[in-house]
C-alpha cells in the first residue's frame, strides 16, 4: 500500500501511536535524513518553527538533543536517546522533553518507540510506533499538536527529498 501521506494512528488502548509515511527514496536515503543531525536540521521542526541541534551522537547509548526555535527564537528543548541501532532497518529511542543541558522534563510525556524502515516498490516505508505510560500521556501529546506538527515536518521531508536537498 503507498502512503504517500502521513498517516497517524492513535490507540489509547494500546497507548501507542503509529506514524507512518512512505518516500519515493532509496532507504539509504531516508536513513540519511532521519540519522544526521544536519539534515534533521533542516525537516524536524514544523515551519515556521526549526530545528537546532545542540549535540547528536548517533551509536547506541547516544542522543540527539535538539531545540524546536520558534521565528522569535523561543526553544523548547528536546532529547532523543538512541536504545539500539539496525543499520537501514531500525533504531529504538526514547522521546522527551528536556531542558537545554539535556535534563528529561518529567512533566511532559515521554515515549520509548521506534523507527521502522521497509524497502517498498516506491522507494522506503517509515513506521514511527511511540508507547506511552497512559491514555492521558497520549492525550497530553495530541493536544500540544503532535498530529499536525509531524504530519508538517514529514512534507518538508518529502519537499527536500523531491528538490534533491538531501
Amino acid at each position: 500500500m503507498s502512503t504517500f501521506s502521513t498517516q497517524v494512528v492513535k490507540d489509547l488502548k494500546e497507548k501507542t501511536i503509529l506514524v507512518s509515511r512512505e518516500f519515493n527514496a532509496p532507504v539509504e536515503l531516508v536513513w540519511k535524513a532521519f540519522t544526521v543531525s544536519e539534515i534533521l536540521d533542516q525537516w524536524w521542526g514544523p515551519a515556521p518553527w526549526r530545528a537546532e541541534t545542540k549535540f547528536q551522537d548517533f551509536s547506541v547509548g547516544g542522543f540527539w538533543h535538539y531545540a524546536m526555535v520558534s521565528p522569535e527564537n523561543e526553544k523548547h528543548w528536546g532529547r532523543m536517546d538512541y536504545l539500539s541501532i539496525d543499520i537501514f532497518k531500525n533504531f529504538h529511542l526514547e522521546d522527551a522533553f528536556c531542558d537545554e543541558n539535556g535534563t528529561i522534563n518529567p512533566d511532559f510525556p515521554i515515549s520509548r518507540g521506534s523507527m521502522e524502515f521497509t524497502t517498498t516498490e516506491a522507494g522506503t516505508r517509515v513506521d514511527f510506533k511511540m508507547s506511552y505510560s497512559s491514555a492521558e500521556q497520549i492525550q497530553k501529546i495530541v493536544e500540544m499538536g503532535f498530529e499536525q506538527g509531524i504530519t508538517a515536518c514529514l512534507e518538508q521531508l518529502n519537499q527536500l527529498i523531491i528538490n534533491s536537498k538531501i
